[in-house]
């Protein structure tokens, strides 16, 4: 279903939340890192150069993304042995031994019920191990609304009955009161991005690579084709073209919480 691709075209404005959420992770020499939902690995990679002691696990149910990431040179660290990558489920994903990092970056708004899932990584976590996710809270924004409404409609309803678009964040303050209960140090927050996207229909372009995913991969060439122009004729009036680009606002939830 993923186009590793697609994925990263807009790597620049995509990495820019991992970055922001790494950046908060206070580990000083941590001997485990994984990173679940690790998709192209590039960024995995970054977390490996970061901590040169450390062991780094990428983990993703694509195996499009797994394949890109194993495929990739990422030089040093990946000579000394220290960088892998495998396929799995974050939803039943075990650790061979307590991490002293997790961390998920746009991966929870595809699980449903993931306010489950956290106790669980969290118990994982080696002792003064830091458990940090961030994922997308834009749901009520346009470019959603229109994919839902399409999807909805007497066209489509039948043909995407069963697919599962993607849930959201939930409030900060929600994460916090969850993990906080567990005994963590919780720091949430969020952050609204305003990315400025070049070319004539760079909304439609980014979503290909994220949240339409699951409609394309239903459809056949044909029939995403006319779903991709429909979705493209909405979405293009709420996202005018400036001189300057395409403003896309993006909402981001983060959460760095700390087992002391």
């Amino acid at each position: 279903m993923w186009d590793p691709a697609q994925y990263l075209h807009f790597a620049d404005e995509r990495s820019r939340p991992f970055y922001d959420l790494a950046g908060r992770i206070d580990a000083t020499a941590p001997g485990y890192v994984v990173d679940l939902g690790c998709g192209p690995g590039q960024l995995t990679a970054s977390l490996a150069a970061r901590w040169p002691q450390a062991e780094v696990l990428g983990v993703d149910s694509s195996a499009e993304m797994i394949s890109a990431a194993q495929q990739a040179d990422y030089g040093d660290v990946a000579r000394a042995g220290r960088l892998s990558f495998v396929v799995g489920d974050v939803n039943d994903w075990q650790p061979v031994r307590p991490p002293d990092v997790i961390i998920s970056n746009a991966v929870l708004q595809w699980v449903p019920n993931h306010m489950e899932l956290l106790p669980r990584w969290a118990a994982y976590l080696a002792p003064g191990g830091w458990l940090a996710f961030q994922l997308p809270g834009n749901f009520d924004q346009p470019n959603h609304a229109v994919l839902r409404e399409l999807a909805g409609s007497a066209r489509w309803q039948e043909r995407l009955s069963g697919v599962q678009l993607n849930r959201q964040a939930g409030d900060p303050g929600d994460y916090l009161d969850l993990l906080g209960r567990l005994g963590l140090v919780v720091d949430a927050w969020e952050t609204t991005y305003l990315h400025v996207l070049p070319g004539p229909d760079p909304v439609t372009e980014w979503y290909k690579g994220s949240g339409l995913r699951p409609v394309l991969a239903a459809l056949d060439p044909a029939d995403s084709r006319e779903f991709l122009a429909e979705y493209s004729r909405r979405v293009q009036k709420y996202y005018p073209v400036a001189p300057y680009g395409t403003v896309l606002p993006f909402r981001r939830v983060f959460v760095v919480a700390h087992r002391a």
